[in-house]
């Protein structure tokens, strides 16, 4: 049986003030039905450029699809013309994006904006958009779903805009849903259940998730499967239990010392925060035939300044893109 997504060596290219940049290098993974794979990395990775992708929602005329291809339910959308992938977009492969309060249209109603996706994609009538807009409302666990399908995006609380927009998202039970950073700026109650109610929604509807976030915590918690990315690669690939187990590459072992753990000794006085020197490289750097990491990496060597890293399997579903990856290996 062929995965619901398929990307294969995909590239995406950014014109800039420097030039034209690989903001999307060599990038290939694949999606079952019924799975949550996730994304994780700082800002400036290319999490969200990778998702627009998949949408078709490039920026246009400073961006492409240079190489590779994007694969989904059999069809290559590399090849499909804007109106084919309006007729995707909101009903097979849904999107919620970072800020709802930016991505929701102040001027309509919470109702009307659900209503329209329905109304455009079922071709319901505005009686039934409208009733089937409150019954996603109260499905997303929205209290008084009647009175408050009639709210404009301002009156609700961040976490109620967040259920708006998964409502949305989900109104027609879309085979793939791309939650980018879905939970920022929410408090670490109404975090807990937006991913409580993701997991139930993927249980009833078998949707298949995309996870975009930097929390390790939300990771452990959601996805089957993770890529660590890096500077607009793949640094490293596997099910999150092996790369939260046993980390292959210097920065995925970053990452995951960032994060505080309950089990840390609160004996002392003073409780260090371990942080990843160094930033994510400027744009003009990337592509470059080099480990884009290894300015910010204490195991650099002169090969990881002068070759890009070959990919080392550790086993069937995890590797890493490091020269030195074989090396943390027992």
């Amino acid at each position: 049986m062929s995965a619901l997504l398929e990307v294969n060596h995909l590239s995406i290219e950014l014109t800039t003030r420097d030039g034209v940049a690989p903001v999307i290098d060599d990038l290939s993974f694949d999606l079952n039905a019924g799975e949550t794979l996730s994304f994780v990395g700082e800002s400036g990775c290319g999490k969200s450029m990778t998702a627009l992708a998949l949408m078709g929602l490039l920026p246009e005329n400073i961006s492409r699809v240079s190489a590779g291809s994007i694969t989904f339910a059999g069809e290559t959308l590399n090849d499909a013309s804007e109106d084919r992938l309006r007729q995707i977009r909101g009903n097979d492969i849904s999107m919620i994006f970072q800020e709802p309060m930016t991505s929701l249209n102040p001027v309509f109603t919470i109702g009307e904006q659900i209503a329209e996706v329905l109304r455009t994609h079922q071709k319901l009538s505005r009686r039934a958009a409208w009733k089937q807009s409150v019954e996603l409302l109260n499905a997303v666990r929205i209290p008084q779903p009647e009175s408050r399908a009639a709210d404009y995006p301002f009156q609700m609380s961040g976490g109620q805009r967040q259920r708006a927009m998964i409502a949305m998202a989900l109104a027609c039970e879309p085979k793939l849903l791309i939650a980018d950073e879905p939970t920022t700026a929410l408090d670490v109650t109404v975090q807990a259940q937006i991913f409580d109610l993701l997991k139930d929604l993927r249980r009833q509807t078998g949707t298949a998730i995309i996870l975009i976030t930097h929390d390790m915590g939300a990771v452990a918690e959601m996805a089957e499967r993770m890529i660590v990315m890096y500077a607009g690669r793949k640094a490293e690939y596997g099910s999150v239990q092996q790369i939260i187990e046993k980390p292959r590459h210097p920065y995925t072992q970053g990452l995951i010392a960032c994060v505080p753990h309950i089990t840390a000794d609160l004996s002392n006085e003073r409780q260090d925060l371990l942080e990843v020197p160094g930033i994510v490289p400027s744009l003009k750097d990337f592509g470059k035939d080099q480990c884009l990491f290894a300015s910010r990496c204490e195991h650099r060597s002169s090969r990881c300044t002068q070759q890009r890293p070959e990919e080392h399997q550790f086993s069937s579903d995890h590797s890493a893109e490091c020269w030195h990856a074989v090396e943390y290996q027992e």
